[in-house]
């Protein structure tokens, strides 16, 4: 039901974006592409953050290309 109920409130919402003029949705997928784009990067910050943490604390291993698909080829086997 509260699917149901969901996809009522995402259509009127599309409804509404259909009603503006084109001018004014061309503006409102500007700053929803922007915002996406600004999410996209917090995220990747936040990953990259992560990872330079890990690396600090000798979390991670450094090894060729080859290292790591002979350890991806152990982890399927096992």
């Amino acid at each position: 039901m509260a699917e149901a109920a969901a996809k009522s409130d995402f259509q009127e919402l599309i409804e509404s974006v259909e009603a503006l003029p084109i001018d004014d949705r061309e503006i409102l997928m500007d700053i929803i592409n922007r915002r996406i784009i600004e999410q996209k990067r917090e995220e990747l910050v936040a990953d990259m953050e992560e990872s330079l943490q890990a690396y600090r604390k000798g979390e991670v291993r450094i090894g060729t290309v080859d290292d790591l698909l002979r350890d991806l080829d152990e982890d399927l086997r096992a």
